[in-house]
């Protein structure tokens, strides 16, 4: 049984693949290289687990580093938006 007022670190579960925030440079890099808008890549809730516990902001860039049995490695990039589809209640953030 976990005791609740034990911290778990979402980021060392061998499910959860590595998230890195980019770099402005390395975001226009990447955008750049796939001819594409920040809001035209896929998007990720601000509200998401991994992208709180990386401290990303609306507007960043993650990239996501999968392990793939076919190609060895499987690369992503997600977009930072504030949820909007998520209604909040009062007082929340």
């Amino acid at each position: 049984m976990v005791d609740k007022r034990e911290k778990i670190n979402i980021l060392e579960h061998e499910l959860v693949p590595e998230h890195e925030v980019l770099s402005p440079e390395e975001a226009q890099e990447v955008l750049k290289k796939l001819g594409v808008k920040p809001y035209q890549l896929p998007w990720i809730s601000i509200e998401d687990p991994v992208v709180r516990a990386i401290g990303a902001k609306p507007g960043d860039i993650i990239r996501i580093k999968r392990k793939s049995s076919t190609a060895g490695e499987s690369i992503a990039y997600r977009y930072v938006v504030v949820d909007t589809l998520t209604p909040k209640k009062r007082g929340e953030r």
